[in-house]
């Protein structure tokens, strides 16, 4: 998990143009929005977005299941893998 942990980091950072930082910057267990890495909502979907084309991952509309799994890198990279299993 650590490498697509790692890759998601890279995604985000280049999906959202975050100049100033780097994947070594961005701890798999802080929070992605508000504290944290500090994105919003339109982050949310350009990350989203992103994780559509890069992963060929469909997600649903916007639910507590949803922002649970965008809560932090590791998660996020949980949700990946799972739905990778379901295809």
């Amino acid at each position: 998990m650590p490498d697509l942990e790692m890759e998601v980091k890279s995604l985000i950072i280049e999906a959202l143009k975050l100049e100033d930082i780097t994947s070594e910057d961005i701890d798999s267990e802080e929070p992605l929005f508000g504290q944290g890495l500090g994105l919003d909502s339109i982050d949310a979907l350009e990350l989203g977005v992103a994780i559509r084309q890069h992963y060929g991952i469909k997600i649903d509309a916007v639910t507590d299941e949803v922002k649970t799994h965008f809560a932090n890198v590791r998660n996020l990279a949980r949700f990946i893998e799972a739905q990778r299993g379901k295809q």
